[in-house]
């Protein structure tokens, strides 16, 4: 009996190697590169198929790993819009939109935790709510701003780069899908967005910011078109300087419902397909609830924090070449392929993108310029000449070498690498620059600013204050940047170990 077993076994090996081997009527070759083998070792382990078709356990770390990576994917695409609804939900804690305009009179400090703001001039920063028709917005002059939609598109610059050409002026702001008459003597914004907001900063008259603020509270003026005859209602101006504040997004689990709320509450048809389709592959889609499953779940929170991770990466640790404003230092620029982030027309720089909404606020060509003399350009770094991160528990120096090319200021801030927001030190403002009290000059015209723990002997009026055990980061700020800047007949020093 079992010599029979043995032969029947042995004879159905045979005839099955027969039925492989066998060339059938219209067999030909495969050709190479084709067929998966039985077993494939990759990063998600050893993936096992039947003649190409995956198992039960392969197939489903094959689609958590799919899951995975569009969410993370989806993270990175959604960091603008998430941004902004965090922007706003935070300022209208202040008060309601078209009608509370918060403004830092006496400007921004270490206790408001934004996206590297600046404090070198009083900002203000407000929101639009276009659901119920068009307003029309009055920008006083002598300020230089923006508006940017709720996906953080560039509507038009307000101000000394806008269209009123610092002399202010009237801006009717029109929502999604107007079709109503147009009258003349406004300069015409069609927001794609039913939320926007406006920014703008005034500039210091002889160090006071008080002349810019008044000015500011005197000339906005926000109202709907419908009531343009009649007197402009009140303002609420409120002063946010040295209030503990928060604009930042949540880098965690929580991402997700934010950015389900703006998909439906705003238009999505300036949004491409492919983000759309990234965002509807993890349950966020226009007309439909948000209610991940607990697998799906898991996945969205852990895709959040790597999501948060790369985005670090490629702020701190560009790989991109062309993120340099100098082959030969460390200086980085916020713009990789200009206000639209693209490597070329119509194609997006999926690096680019991400890496500035990660690290900063407000989009608006004026501050890529390559003109002479107008708006303002904002090289950074995260590291120093060796390429080493920031060590608040070191000391470090920086030159800036003679004749700093900027017509109006320049400064220099540090930030904190976990929040993006001013360092919080003893210092209220962590920065130097040329609007400093005391700062001290070099014979040959040269500045040296420094980092540390303590600010060295004599040098109070040029230092910045670090923290031990906490990384940082700086921005040279340079407004109305000259042509020695754009030709780089002057750039400045590498940040330096004070050994």
């Amino acid at each position: 009996m079992k010599k029979q077993v043995l032969f029947s076994a042995v004879m159905l090996t045979v005839m099955s190697a027969a039925a492989t081997a066998a060339a059938y009527q219209y067999t030909t070759p495969t050709p190479p590169g084709i067929a998966m083998p039985d077993k494939l070792e990759s990063r998600l382990g050893t993936l096992k198929f039947f003649d190409g078709v995956p198992d039960q356990a392969s197939t489903q770390k094959i689609y958590d790993n799919l899951d995975f990576q569009r969410a993370v994917q989806g993270y990175l695409l959604g960091l603008p819009a998430v941004n902004q609804l965090a922007n706003r939900e935070n300022i209208l804690k202040m008060g309601p939109a078209n009608s509370t305009v918060p403004i830092w009179e006496n400007l921004v400090d270490s206790r408001t935790t934004e996206l590297t703001a600046n404090n070198n001039t009083p900002y203000t920063w407000f929101w639009l709510d276009l659901r119920n028709g068009p307003l029309v917005l009055e920008v006083p002059p002598k300020v230089l701003g923006l508006i940017d939609d709720m996906w953080y598109r560039w509507n038009t610059d307000l101000g000394i780069t806008g269209p009123d050409k610092g002399a202010g002026g009237k801006y009717l702001i029109l929502p999604p899908g107007y079709k109503g008459a147009v009258p003349d003597g406004y300069h015409v914004v069609r927001s794609p967005t039913l939320h926007t907001w406006v920014g703008w900063r005034s500039f210091l008259v002889n160090g006071d910011t008080k002349p810019g603020v008044d000015a500011v509270k005197q000339y906005t003026k926000i109202y709907p078109l419908a009531q343009a005859g009649n007197p402009p209602p009140a303002l609420s101006f409120v002063n946010m300087s040295g209030k503990p504040f928060n604009m930042v997004a949540p880098a965690d689990a929580s991402f997700w419902p934010m950015l389900h709320q703006v998909v439906q509450e705003e238009p999505t048809d300036t949004i491409d397909a492919t983000t759309l389709g990234i965002w509807a592959s993890l349950g966020i889609e226009k007309g439909k609830p948000f209610a991940p499953d607990a697998r799906m779940q898991k996945i969205l929170a852990e895709a959040a924090a790597v999501g948060d991770a790369t985005g670090r990466a490629l702020g701190y640790r560009t790989r991109d070449k062309q993120a340099f404003f100098f082959e030969d230092r460390q200086w980085l620029r916020p713009f990789i392929g200009g206000y639209k982030f693209e490597k070329q027309p119509g194609v997006p720089n999926l690096d680019a993108a991400p890496m500035f909404f990660f690290l900063a606020t407000g989009v608006t060509p004026a501050m890529d310029t390559e003109v002479a003399g107008q708006g303002s350009t904002y090289p950074w770094t995260a590291v120093d000449a060796e390429r080493n991160p920031l060590d608040g528990g070191k000391t470090y120096k920086l030159r800036l070498p003679p004749n700093v090319p900027v017509k109006d200021f320049w400064s220099v801030i540090v930030y904190d690498t976990q929040t993006r927001s001013m360092l919080q030190t003893d210092q209220r403002f962590p920065t130097v620059g040329s609007q400093s009290k005391g700062l001290q000059v070099n014979a040959d015209g040269s500045v040296d600013v420094y980092f540390g723990p303590q600010a060295p002997a004599g040098k109070e009026g040029n230092w910045v204050q670090t923290i031990p055990g906490k990384a940082w980061f700086t921005i040279l700020r340079l407004y109305g940047p000259l042509e020695p800047w754009f030709n780089k007949t002057w750039r400045p020093d590498d940040i330096v170990l004070v050994k």
